[in-house]
């Protein structure tokens, strides 16, 4: 059994978001390496270090797992359909795969404890019963989704200690949902066939950026001032523009990528996409590498800047070297060999 996926096979401008991607997830958890302790020092919130982190509400918290989730669903129903192609059984061979990332999510939060791999793993076993449905029906889920998933969040914001009802909107307005959301988008753009032809596309992919700016700009404005002054609804705020705003960043991002000359300028950072699996992995021991060297007791704003960067200019150049002599990661190696055993593997070296 041949389960590799060729160069040719490959959709460049999924490699190069989900290195983007990986690159915004970045600025999220940089903080996270360094845990803080009551009555330790805390982080400077003034000046440079205030506008940064607000602008990290408005622009990254949130928004790009949510681009990393899209890109699962898309990846699952790439790895489903091939799977099927090849005349495997593709729920299970899916379900074997996701079992593999659970196993290895649970060893990483040990080293990591926001580590959100489980946390995917457990959610993408919901994606199961939605491989066989027809465009249009996962379409009608997809808004209902998301009716009841914005109408959860409003509820929290504007009808708070309402007891069970409180309940009920937390539970359809948390974190979770939302990245069910993404994959499920994910999953429903690639059977539509919109990965393979954006161009063909185009029309819609413009809808899609016309209807979301508004929302994502109204959002953006919100976040700003509720983070100035210290809004006791700022994180819910936020998880109310990650849908739109993370839709307004893909349309925006599949349009760009159709110029060939973007794309290659692009290239390395699709070679951190093309690994994103090892690349997520090594994040926190690099990240965690670069805070002890520059002797951190917490970590500004300002400080998750210059690290993310560092981390991610450092995962471009072992990339782009890691691809002259393998074809693959050596996690996704590894991911590749719990998902199909020793026969998935011997094609693959």
């Amino acid at each position: 059994m041949n389960s590799s996926v060729t160069q040719k096979e490959r959709i460049v401008s999924l490699d190069i978001i989900r290195g983007l991607a990986l690159f915004g997830i970045l600025f999220i958890n940089v903080a996270a390496y360094q845990l803080i302790i009551e009555g330790g020092p805390m982080p400077d919130y003034s000046g440079i270090n205030g506008l940064i982190d607000r602008l990290i509400d408005m622009f990254i918290e949130k928004k790009f797992f949510s681009i990393f989730s899209f890109l699962f669903g898309v990846g699952f129903y790439i790895f489903a359909s091939r799977a099927e192609a090849r005349g495997d059984k593709p729920k299970w061979r899916f379900a074997r795969r996701l079992l593999a990332l659970l196993l290895i999510g649970i060893i990483h939060i040990f080293i990591f404890w926001g580590s959100i791999l489980a946390i995917y793993a457990v959610i993408g076993f919901f994606l199961l019963p939605f491989y066989n449905a027809k465009v249009a029906t996962i379409g009608k889920w997809l808004f209902a989704f998301i009716t009841i998933h914005v109408l959860g969040i409003l509820g929290q914001i504007f009808m708070p200690n309402n007891g069970a009802l409180s309940t009920a909107f937390s539970l359809v307005g948390n974190d979770a949902v939302t990245i069910f959301i993404m994959f499920l988008t994910g999953f429903l753009v690639a059977k539509a066939g919109w990965i393979n032809h954006v161009s063909d596309y185009s029309k819609q992919i413009k809808w899609v950026q016309f209807i979301t700016f508004p929302f994502f700009i109204a959002i953006s404005i919100c976040i700003w001032f509720a983070s100035q002054g210290d809004n006791e609804n700022l994180s819910l705020l936020i998880g109310l523009g990650v849908i739109p705003t993370t839709y307004f960043y893909l349309a925006c991002l599949f349009t760009i990528l159709e110029n060939k000359k973007i794309a290659k300028f692009l290239q390395p950072i699709g070679r951190v996409g093309q690994m994103a699996f090892t690349n997520y992995l090594a994040q926190s021991f690099i990240g965690l590498a670069i805070i002890s060297l520059m002797g951190l007791e917490v970590v500004s704003p300002s400080d998750i800047v210059l690290i993310a960067s560092l981390v991610f200019v450092i995962q471009i150049i072992f990339s782009v070297i890691w691809f002259k002599f393998f074809k693959m990661g050596p996690f996704e190696k590894l991911w590749r060999f719990m998902t199909y055993g020793r026969k998935g593997t011997t094609n693959n070296k």
